[in-house]
Order: structure tokens, then sequence, then C-alpha cells
């Protein structure tokens, strides 16, 4: 039995589901415009994403220069620019360079900002949020805050959300926290729109009010991500469940492990024949038993999804 068409809890101002892609690598480790173009395309027209994140953490963005950043960020918007929302990740732990990448991100015709807390430093929640408020003041596009306490070492309280969330360009969150209570404060008292970043919270967040997902798994299976926004979105909880549950395998591959997503992504997208090439160091890349437990993984998940599913699911679910 269904329940009623749900809408979006709130506008989705970077989309609803969302793609944080991989940087493709030529086997030289140069920057591959190219095979961006093609993996963007893919994702968009093939994989049903409406929107991707480029140059985050999926993207390997410690390791490309700010000149690859914008050659990534123009080639991907001539490609899909028209047809998704594509969001440039410009944090880094020096607010002069944060907005410097923004501005450069806005000439380059990003739609939006990814802004990761400052990482290493370990600033003040006065210091993180004048960071925050620096860089949104920087251009005019909307802002997506990233708050990954594991990676940054620093969460945002949610007294700093709130008080983020009064600025007029901040939008979003993309929630990597591990804090149910603190996401559902800050979605009961403002406007942001909450994406999950990691996988295994897509359906959670979806039904506490969220936006949708900035997926690292939707790199491979894009459509199996879809599916479990679209079945909860036409009302089908039972189904969305089921779907959440299909991906688990992948989720728990990708990145429940020693290995970071950049890593165990590339290998699966290479394994499919798709634009990935080499990962850059200090990552190294996975040995071939960890590509075939990877590929095991996907198989599973597709295969526990394919059962007409994932194939079903429209393109788009009526408004």
């Amino acid at each position: 039995m269904t329940t009623p068409r749900r809408p979006p809890a709130a506008a989705p101002p970077f989309g609803r589901v969302v793609t944080a892609m991989i940087t493709p690598f030529t086997a030289d480790g140069a920057l591959d415009a190219d095979g961006a173009q093609r993996l963007a395309t893919h994702l968009v027209d093939d994989g049903g994403c409406d929107a991707l994140v480029l140059s985050g953490t999926t993207g390997e963005s410690p390791t490309t220069s700010d000149a690859e950043k914008e050659t990534l960020l123009r080639a991907v918007v001539e490609a899909v620019g028209d047809r998704a929302r594509i969001t440039a990740g410009i944090g880094t732990s020096d607010t002069r360079h944060s907005t410097a990448l923004a501005r450069s991100a806005e000439r380059a015709g990003a739609h939006g900002l990814l802004v990761v807390t400052p990482y290493y430093s370990r600033p003040t929640q006065e210091a993180v949020t004048h960071h925050l408020r620096t860089v949104a003041d920087a251009t005019g596009l909307p802002v997506m805050l990233y708050d990954i306490p594991g990676r940054t070492g620093t969460a945002l309280a949610a007294g700093t959300l709130l008080r983020l969330a009064a600025h007029p360009r901040i939008a979003a969150v993309k929630d990597c926290a591990y804090d149910p209570l603190k996401s559902a404060k800050v979605l009961a008292a403002t406007g942001l729109a909450y994406y999950a970043g990691c996988d295994e919270q897509i359906l959670p967040l979806r039904a506490l009010g969220g936006a949708g997902c900035v997926s690292t798994a939707g790199n491979a299976a894009p459509r199996a991500v879809r599916a479990v926004l679209d079945a909860f979105d036409a009302g089908d909880t039972a189904g969305a469940t089921r779907r959440q549950l299909a991906l688990i395998p992948l989720i728990e591959a990708v990145t429940g492990g020693e290995h970071p997503g950049a890593v165990t992504v590339k290998a699966l997208l290479n394994h499919l024949g798709l634009p990935a090439g080499p990962v850059r160091g200090p990552l190294l890349a996975p040995d071939a038993e960890l590509t075939r437990r990877l590929a095991d993984a996907l198989q599973t998940t597709l295969d526990r999804t394919a059962d007409g599913d994932t194939a079903a699911v429209p393109a788009a679910v009526p408004g």
C-alpha cells in the first residue's frame, strides 16, 4: 500500500539527485577534460542525475591545481550545464584561497558552490562562521555548506548553522556529520536544503525533510540511487526502503572500508569502461582482489534492484 505523493520539502537549489563526480585523469595522471565531459554526460543523460558536484572529496580536489579545477568546471558546464546544475567545490583551509576559487568558479559558469569547513587548523565556531560568510559574500552564487567533521576535525554546530542560515546565499548543507538530531533541529528551524552526503543516509534524511543526496555511489549506479528518492517521493515508502537496502552492498564496498571513495569509485568506473583513470598520490590504486570485490558488490546491488525496479523508474517523477 502506498501513501500520497510527497512534494519536495523545499525547492532543491542544487538539484535532487546529485553525484559527487570523480575527476578523470589520463594514464599518465594528467587531467582528462574530454573524459570528464563523457562521464558527466553519461551520469546526466543515462544515469538520471539532475546535478553534479565537481572538485569535492571524491573529485580528489586536494590534488588538483586551481587551473585544473577551472578547466574541469568549464568542460563539464559545456557538456551538460543546460541539463544539470553544476556545483563547484571550492573549500580550502585558507579563506583567501577559497574566496579566489569561488570567484573563479562563478566566472567559469558554476551554478553553485560547495564550501567545506576549514580543515586541519581546527578553527573555533566563530572563526568557521566568519570564513563561510566571507566566502558566501564573494559571489552571487548559492552556497552549500559541507559538514564532514570526520575529515575536517571541526563540525558545524547547530547554533552555527542557525546563524549561517540567515545569509541570503547560504542555501543548503551537505550532511556527513552523522548527527540526525542536529540535522532535524536545523531542518525544523530554517529553510536550509539538506542533502545526504553519505549514501546510507539518503532515505532517512529524505524522510526527515531532506532535499536529496550528494552521492558517491552514484558514480557507478546512478539509477539505483535515484530510484530511492523517486520511490519515496511517489509515496512508495516500502519500495524506497527496499531500494535503499539494495544499495547497501555497494555502499559498504565503496565507502565502508579503509579505501577512500575516490579509490573505490575509480576502480569501478575503470571496470565498467567509463572515464576515470588512476588516482593521484597520496592515494594508491586498489589491487586486483579489491577491484573484484567492488565489482561483485556492484553486481549484487544491481541484481537486487534490476528485477524491473530501477529500469521502470521514470526519468522524472511527475509533479
